[in-house]
């Protein structure tokens, strides 16, 4: 197959994948995307042979599909749409460098956040995280799809971690963005002090907004890097336990109005109760019932100079907002100690993806909105749940506040038992129906995966026509990752 030698050609023979069992597995995943097999799977080692590979593409007029996590996969987005070709980057596994003054790290896109952790903390740094990513997750992948991060006190804008990215774009042409683009080599860069810290550039562009969130559509990215945090001397977390999103809601507001606090999210009794768990039965339904409906977790943190100064004043405002608004920060609930919760969110999930753990599967809602509004879409999605005879119950819930707060991440978990085709069925049509009902409602779905990229890009035509002559500029042959968005 002259395809095939075309492949070997570029990456090595023992790097293309062709085995039936192996296309099978890279066709599909938990979402509801229709499985497509790919023709192979190829896995180059650094940007040179990744610039060939999409050249090649170009000249073939063969699809390329970016992935970099391994599985198990959610969203649909390193499925296939016209089969091709799955560019698997976990090869390119390096931790290029740790910049401890300037708080930044450059990794390739095969690092796994477990990997990077042990790293950074050599340096006495770590990141800003995802809640509980799985093992496998990479971290640059989880960064380009805008994952929110559970510190929003360091996010200074959206795309915060990210800053600076070399990306190969669909027309095989290698790019730096932002301080990375020049003038000179990085190695020239860091020679005078430079980090590659500002993702704005060259001139006036700010490219690193059009990679992210683009589900590997305009390009592949062949490093990146990423905003840290100093590792902090103390922590003192907490909780506050309610039975109403509402009273939480101003309280976290006034958290992050006064900067007081690193950590910061909202889990219901079912997430957390999914995290916790380790067994899937007696267990889980325990911690679930004794646990009340919403749980606000927050961390205080010192740094290197007087940090027990620092947590004291920290505590005793945060104290005074919480005597204000009637709520009770405290250090356990129902056998949940907040350390013990502070030191699992630092690293990721375990073996066992604490989605799958219940049920064996997870479908996923989410969307941006502001924390004020939350409670109208937990209502909207109870209702149509109800419809569905899907019990509100078993509906996982996370909030997690973005940029400082001033909007928030609204995730809803449904959990389902993969092998039980009438509970597929089930959440398949409840997915459809939320999904419509909550975009109706107000919610953003800023990262349009599968069946919502029609949804979204169906209601904007002048967004979609602008949206796709930027396609035209960076992949005007639409070999990258096509039908994914709005092209």
């Amino acid at each position: 197959m002259a395809e095939k030698e075309e492949l070997i050609k570029i990456v090595g023979s023992e790097n293309v994948l062709d085995d039936p069992r192996v296309r099978e597995e890279y066709s599909k995943d938990i979402s509801f995307v229709h499985p497509v097999r790919p023709q192979f799977v190829v896995k180059p080692k650094n940007a040179e042979e990744v610039k060939v590979l999409v050249k090649w593409a170009n000249e073939t007029m063969t699809p390329l599909v970016p992935m970099s996590s391994g599985p198990p996969h959610f969203r649909g987005d390193t499925i296939p749409f016209l089969s091709g070709v799955i560019v698997e980057l976990s090869r390119m596994n390096r931790i290029i460098r740790v910049d401890r003054r300037n708080r930044m790290a450059m990794v390739e896109p095969g690092v796994r956040f477990g990997e990077l952790q042990l790293e950074l903390e050599k340096g006495g740094l770590r990141l800003n995280m995802p809640l509980l990513p799985r093992s496998s997750k990479s971290v640059l992948a989880s960064i380009l799809e805008r994952e929110p991060v559970i510190m929003p006190k360091y996010q200074w804008d959206i795309i915060d971690p990210l800053s600076c990215v070399e990306v190969v774009f669909g027309t095989g042409d290698l790019f730096r963005t932002g301080a990375a683009a020049g003038p000179g080599s990085l190695e020239d860069q860091w020679r005078t002090g430079q980090a590659q810290a500002n993702p704005q550039g060259p001139g006036q562009a700010d490219l690193s907004r059009i990679i992210q969130g683009s589900q590997g559509t305009m390009g592949i990215v062949t490093w990146a890097t990423i905003r840290c945090e100093l590792l902090p001397t103390l922590q003192r977390p907490f909780l506050v336990g309610s039975q109403r999103l509402e009273k939480l809601s101003e309280f976290i507001y006034r958290l992050l109005w006064l900067k007081l606090v690193d950590e910061c999210l909202v889990l219901n009794n079912t997430d957390l109760a999914a995290i916790l768990a380790k067994e899937w039965t007696e267990e889980y339904k325990r911690i679930r019932d004794a646990l009340p409906p919403w749980v606000l977790f927050f961390c205080l943190a010192g740094y290197e100079y007087f940090p027990e100064e620092r947590v004291e004043y920290q505590e005793k405002n945060m104290s005074d907002a919480a005597k204000q608004l009637g709520v009770e920060p405290v250090g356990g609930i129902s056998g949940l100690s907040a350390h013990m919760l502070l030191k699992m969110l630092g690293k990721p999930s375990d073996e066992v993806y604490w989605k799958l753990g219940y049920k064996g599967a997870c479908q996923d809602i989410f969307f941006l909105t502001t924390l004020d509004r939350v409670p109208k879409f937990v209502e909207v999605m109870y209702d149509i749940a109800g419809q569905h005879g899907y019990p509100s119950s078993d509906i996982g819930i996370y909030i997690q506040p973005m940029v400082q707060g001033t909007s928030c991440h609204c995730e809803f978990n449904l959990f389902y038992d993969p092998t039980d085709a009438k509970e597929i069925a089930r959440v398949k049509g409840l997915f459809i129906q939320a999904s419509e009902a909550l975009m109706n409602t107000g919610a953003f779905f800023s990262r349009p995966y599968g069946a919502w990229a029609n949804m979204a890009y169906g209601r904007d035509a002048e967004t979609t026509i602008a949206l796709r002559k930027v396609k035209g500029i960076f992949d005007p042959n639409n070999v990258m990752n096509p039908g994914k968005l709005c092209f």
